[in-house]
């Protein structure tokens, strides 16, 4: 079987500390989503969240850009 791991409740982060990691506002995460840059997931009460991985993949192409 691949090195695969369920997902823990660390790799999902709120608008505000994956805006902390990326060092933009929460607006501007909320823009990368509705452009289609990085996926939200959303809590049953509706509360976006995003992967950990994808903040860090979404900034490691914008420094290689």
């Amino acid at each position: 079987m691949p090195n695969e791991r369920a997902e823990s409740p660390d790799d999902l982060l709120s608008s505000g500390v994956a805006a902390a990691i990326a060092g933009v506002s929460r607006d501007t995460i909320k823009r990368w989503e509705r452009n289609g840059q990085i996926k939200a997931l959303r809590t049953p009460s509706n509360h976006r969240r995003y992967r950990r991985g994808d903040v860090e993949a979404l900034l490691a192409i914008q420094a290689s850009a």
